[in-house]
């Protein structure tokens, strides 16, 4: 991997009155944001260790800079497909800012070397950032690595360790300056757009977590006839009070009120396009979501709605209540991070909403400024 320091922008802490707003705001205000002196910036280019704490747990990784080429290459691996109105989006948010408020989530194989320096960096040095969230419960702290041989010592172990990368967050992000990066059209904007903006994790310092659905149609159907049609799928248990599928292809299903466990039958899983590999979110979408509820878009019919882990059985069974009787919510067990993998270096794409990783980066706390002549 091609990796290199970068001159950041962070913010000013003692003129943030909350922080929580600070980062849910900065995609709307980030350039009031600046022009009012919030920010401030490293002097000297930098890699940061980056931690981010919630509860009992600590990620740690480290920020920087990926040249774009590891991703026309396919060494940072990607493993949803992009759209291009996003894209487009992601374009005019460049051209506004001027800048990447976020950096993309690359995971990579444990390199337990590099995954102790950083913790022992972390030890020995004072943090540049501490921010606390207390909305999300989450610290992000931010060291600055500026000496000659740490950074040296970086870039050669992720050109010697790290031969591929895994986009855990921020597809369209980096689909976006790649495609950039190749329009000559855009090359007098003065933007440069050689080098994604990156947080690398290694994947033991990721959590995976399920997205769930929730879909509408159940009345259409009749919940004793759907009922029948699930039976033929798989095999049904009720469950006497809510909880998370135990395994995969075990999938946790709400409808009416009440829940149940629901197995795939051997039958379904032996013709599967992947056999027993096949994931349990191309199953549904393909015979329950498609052939069943008669849905062909899962990327933009209204009546499928997406759940992220991090809410639980709650969010799931909240969503799935806002229609009585109308809607059906379905609970996955998470998406392995060797399963990701497997499919990423395939070349093939996990359905729309499959893995929502952890810790998620808030916007605006580092910032990599696409135009050097706008640093404050």
């Amino acid at each position: 991997m091609q990796i290199k320091p970068l001159i950041a922008l962070y913010p000013k802490v003692s003129l943030i009155g909350s922080p929580n707003t600070f980062c849910r705001e900065a995609k709307n205000q980030f350039n009031h944001y600046l022009e009012s002196g919030f920010y401030k910036h490293n002097p000297e280019p930098a890699f940061f260790v980056i931690q981010i704490e919630n509860g009992a747990h600590r990620h740690t990784g480290l920020v920087g800079l990926n040249h774009v080429q590891d991703f026309l290459d396919g060494h940072i691996k990607k493993h949803e497909k992009t759209l291009s109105e996003r894209e487009l989006k992601h374009k005019e948010l460049f051209l506004r800012w001027k800048a990447v408020l976020k950096p993309v989530l690359l995971a990579y194989d444990p390199v337990t070397e590099l995954q102790e320096w950083l913790v022992n960096y972390s030890h020995e040095h004072h943090p540049v950032l501490t921010v606390h969230l207390k909305k999300a419960e989450m610290t992000h702290r931010f060291w600055a690595i500026t000496s000659t041989a740490d950074i040296a010592f970086l870039q050669n172990i992720f050109s010697e360790k790290i031969r591929d990368t895994y986009i855990a967050d921020g597809h369209h992000r980096s689909s976006t300056t790649a495609r950039l990066f190749h329009d000559s059209s855009f090359a007098s904007s003065g933007l440069d757009m050689n080098h994604l903006f990156c947080a690398w994790f290694s994947s033991d310092q990721l959590d995976i977590l399920d997205y769930n659905r929730v879909v509408e149609g159940v009345k259409k159907i009749g919940a004793g006839r759907l009922m029948a049609k699930l039976s033929r799928l798989f095999e049904i248990e009720c469950l006497d009070a809510p909880r998370k599928p135990h395994e995969k292809h075990e999938i946790v299903m709400y409808l009416q009120k009440e829940w149940y466990a629901l197995r795939w039958r051997k039958s379904v899983l032996e013709v599967a396009e992947d056999g027993y590999d096949t994931l349990d979110t191309d199953l549904i979408n393909d015979l329950v979501i498609n052939q069943i509820f008669k849905i062909k878009d899962v990327r933009t019919d209204t009546r499928i709605g997406y759940v992220e882990g991090s809410k639980g059985l709650e969010g799931v069974q909240s969503l799935a209540n806002r229609k009585k009787n109308d809607n059906v919510g379905f609970v996955f067990h998470p998406v392995s991070f060797s399963d990701m993998k497997r499919l990423a270096d395939a070349g093939k794409s996990l359905p729309p909403k499959s893995t929502y990783f952890e810790p998620r980066l808030k916007s605006g706390l580092l910032v990599r400024m696409l135009d050097p002549n706008m640093l404050p």
